[in-house]
């Protein structure tokens, strides 16, 4: 289980300075406490018990996995909502899913769809469809098929989630676990992607309207930058497993603290890539902590993979990725840290 906005807390086994004082924008403030999620999802695995897996659920068919993983937009729909531009919202539902069964190791195959509405509403819902087939399209799989449901009295606007089912050979799938040596190469997101919209769009609006010129390039309107659609990373597959890599980390809710589902390690970030101008908007804006940033968005990079150095080079050459950093013992007591940007993670 992961939630859009929170914590990428999976029920499955800028450089510009942020302001100080009483202004400083959190994500708890603006309504999210990441370790709120987690607690209330602890809880849930206690009483579900937990599958083999951590990105992907993996049940053993034989002498392939089968994953399945769900995931849904969050309220990134809420700006939709305000600009009246579903367009896209499917792409992100897709590559959410999509991008989890990359980091562990699978191919994606098939997506169903669940879209819950207060009111059935023809325009919004073929804008769904398309994002979905343009999403799958890029994916390389297929759309199986999904649900509708219209609750008036439990759904105000609309939600859109999904789940993904993939396959992989048992030896395909990485193991998932980084060594103190390892490199890490990083490859490019597409701006904020599907997480941390609540502080996003909090920080956006303090003193702007989504439909407000864009004070910076690229975008129409503030509304439509928080909108560039997540982007999908199957294509690192088939490349990530001929240069041996161990495990990847899709950097999604909790943002750089995903790099500690690879091990308690300590994890040294050097040159990843630079944010997009949205995101030194927002922490201007919000007043936002440069600790606070990285713990909520992917801040330029949106994955990461743990590789042998000697492979590092060549895998980042022919993906368009980048050699970010490196793997290291982690201190006595430890659990996992992350150093980006001079911040402690």
């Amino acid at each position: 289980m992961t939630e859009g906005d929170g914590a990428d807390t999976s029920r499955h086994d800028g450089d510009a300075s942020g302001g100080d004082g009483d202004d400083e924008l959190t994500y708890a403030d603006a309504g999210v406490d990441i370790d709120a999620s987690e607690a209330a999802t602890a809880a849930l695995i206690g009483a579900v018990g937990e599958g083999e897996g951590d990105y992907a659920g993996l049940l053993d068919i034989g002498d392939r996995y089968l994953a399945l993983a769900t995931d849904g937009v969050g309220t990134k729909l809420l700006v939709a909502e305000a600009l009246g531009d579903y367009s896209t919202v499917g792409i992100d539902c897709i590559a959410m899913n999509v991008n989890d069964l990359v980091a562990a190791g699978v191919r994606p195959v098939a997506f169903v769809d669940y879209l819950a509405v207060d009111e059935p509403d023809e325009r919004f819902a073929e804008q769904v469809g398309e994002g979905l087939a343009r999403g799958a399209e890029l994916a390389d799989m297929e759309l199986v098929g999904g649900e509708t449901a219209v609750m008036p009295d439990v759904i105000r606007g609309l939600d859109l989630a999904g789940t993904c089912a993939g396959l992989a050979a048992k030896e395909a799938v990485f193991d998932g676990a980084a060594k103190p040596g390892d490199a890490l190469v990083g490859w490019r997101s597409s701006g904020i992607h599907s997480n941390g919209l609540t502080l996003a769009r909090e920080a956006a609006t303090r003193d702007h309207d989504y439909d407000d010129p864009c004070p910076f390039e690229g975008y129409e309107t503030v509304g439509e930058a928080l909108l560039e659609p997540t982007e999908i990373y199957t294509d690192l597959l088939d490349p990530m497993r001929e240069h041996g890599v161990r495990g990847a980390a899709h950097v999604t809710g909790g943002g750089w603290t995903n790099l500690t589902r690879l091990g308690e390690h300590r994890y040294v970030v050097e040159d990843a890539f630079d944010p997009q101008p949205v995101f030194e908007f927002l922490q201007s804006e919000g007043g936002v902590s440069n600790e606070e940033m990285h713990r909520t968005f992917n801040m330029g990079t949106g994955f990461v993979a743990a590789v042998d150095p000697d492979a590092a080079e060549s895998l980042a050459a022919e993906t368009d990725g980048r050699v970010i950093g490196r793997v290291e013992n982690a201190g006595d007591g430890d659990e996992g840290s992350v150093a980006i940007r001079g911040v402690e993670l």
